[in-house]
């Protein structure tokens, strides 16, 4: 990632949250605590924020809090390949008629595209992926009610009336902030409090992540390894993290992003 891509994400993320650690920009940016602490120190100089003892704060912090973690528009660029074939990898486990929950992302929103086929019942907290399904497929769509958070575009509400307990679904497919022994993370609480709601709604939940979320860790747990049913992610897995899956009961379908794929994910 360019120091341009670091300093907007820097920049986006004090104006989130009271405080952003290193650890924190570390895991955002997939940099060093070396890099991390130049790029604090340089805009700290540019007055652009404030350097505070272990992370940086905002000079004038914003009136509305966001949501902690990256932009959308920063996410949709990193790993793309691995993330388009993981979310066709996903949408061969639909079927015509199927109801489904998506919830909001960047690899689950690469469902839209081979979805577009489909006629499936779809229920979505993500205003990017209704609208596409929208414009682009015969896909039943509902949305849930909220407020809609500009730079993850997701729709999120606190409370438990936003239709949500009125949608059950075969499967839910979602990513995440990290993967690890203790289950799947996220990096905000009220990210936390909606995704457990959209989950109960669903008799499988299936993950899709990328090989780099398994280096990925967070201070919150959204759930525990056995309530997930299956993993797709790509052919960059390590044998490590895989029977870290397979111990807990977990399928594990990899997703070839190889040489061996043609463009549209068939195999060559």
């Amino acid at each position: 990632m360019h120091e341009k891509e670091r300093h907007g994400i820097i920049l986006s993320a004090i104006q989130d949250r009271p405080v952003v650690t290193v650890a924190d920009l570390c895991a955002m940016t997939e940099a060093s605590e070396a890099t991390i602490r130049r790029d604090i120190a340089a805009l700290h100089l540019q007055k652009k924020l404030r350097r505070v003892r272990g992370g940086a704060e905002a000079i004038s912090p914003a009136p509305f809090v966001g949501l902690a973690g990256r932009p959308f528009a920063i996410n949709e660029t990193l790993h793309a390949p691995e993330k388009q074939a993981i979310a066709r990898a996903a949408v061969d486990l639909c079927d015509d008629g199927d109801p489904i929950i998506i919830n909001g992302g960047t690899t689950t929103f690469q469902m839209v595209h081979p979805l577009a086929s489909r006629r499936c019942q779809i229920f979505t907290n993500s205003f990017p992926i209704a609208e596409h399904l929208l414009k682009h497929s015969k896909n039943t769509i509902m949305l849930s009610g909220g407020a809609i958070y500009r730079e993850q575009n997701i729709i999120l509400s606190p409370f438990d009336n936003d239709v949500t307990r009125n949608f059950y679904a075969r499967r839910m497919f979602m990513g995440a902030q990290g993967l690890g022994p203790i289950g799947l993370m996220e990096a905000d609480p009220l990210l936390i409090q909606s995704e457990q709601k959209l989950i109960h709604q669903a008799d499988e939940l299936v993950v899709l992540v990328d090989s780099s979320k398994f280096e990925n860790r967070s201070s919150l747990v959204l759930c525990p390894l056995d309530r997930i049913t299956t993993v797709i992610t790509d052919d960059k897995i390590t044998d490590k993290a895989a029977a870290m899956l397979e111990a807990a009961g977990v399928e594990v379908i990899v997703a070839q992003t190889g040489a061996g794929q043609k463009e549209d994910g068939t195999s060559a």
